[in-house]
Parts: C-alpha cells; sequence; structure tokens
C-alpha cells in the first residue's frame, strides 16, 4: 500500500511560482506511474501531467511550457514546479499513483491519491 502526502500550495498572484511536492510511503515507489491532477469547483477532474516509472511525461496542453513534473525515486517524491501560474490554475491539485502509465494517462485504475493540496492564483 502506497501513502501520499501533498504540501506546498497555497495562494500566489498570477504569473508567480509554486511547487508542490508529494511525498510517498510504503510500496515500491520506484516501480508506480505517478500524476498530478487537479480539480476546479464545478470541473471535472482532470490529468495536469503524468511521469512513467522511467521518466516519461505527458502534460496537458494547458500547462505546457510552465508546469514541470520530476520525480526522485530515492526520496519517494514526485515534485511540479509550477511557473507563470494562471487564475485558471487555481483548483484543488492531487497526487496520485498507478500501477501503469497508461492508467495515469486514461485516468483510470487509480491506486492511491493523496488528500489533496489547494492551489489559488490571483489575477
Amino acid at each position: 500500500q502506497v501513502q501520499l502526502v501533498e504540501s506546498g500550495g497555497g495562494l500566489v498572484q498570477a504569473g508567480g511560482s509554486l511547487r508542490l511536492s508529494c511525498a510517498a510511503s510504503g510500496g515500491t515507489f520506484s516501480s508506480y506511474a505517478m500524476g498530478w491532477f487537479r480539480q476546479a469547483p464545478g470541473k471535472e477532474r482532470e490529468l495536469v501531467v503524468g511521469i512513467s516509472d522511467i521518466g516519461s511525461t505527458r502534460y496537458a496542453d494547458s500547462v505546457k511550457g510552465r508546469f514541470a513534473i520530476s520525480r526522485d525515486n530515492a526520496k519517494k517524491a514526485v515534485y511540479l514546479q509550477m511557473n507563470s501560474l494562471k487564475p485558471e490554475d487555481t483548483a484543488v491539485y492531487y497526487c496520485a499513483a498507478a500501477t501503469t502509465w497508461y492508467s495515469i494517462h486514461s485516468q483510470t485504475e487509480i491506486a492511491y491519491w493523496g488528500q489533496g493540496t489547494q492551489v489559488t492564483v490571483s489575477s
């Protein structure tokens, strides 16, 4: 079993940056595909970016060029560097783990979810 805990959310002005962290415990972290999802009020949850067990990434079009995911298997952590933040980035951000890369990409069979961290971007 994997437990995920996010941190790093907060309130930031448009154009600013935040770095989210997701710390994992339990399981074999390095074998999981990881992802960052977000959900804004009244909207569907969306995949922000996924990263495979070997470091392949896929970004949502809305964040390409602004966000960057990375993972540190030694620390059992995954990070989301968010730059040039926009008000539309405001959402609760969730870290997730899945046994396959496809599960992250397709948002199916997500095995574990973090509790979420709020990101609010003001104008």
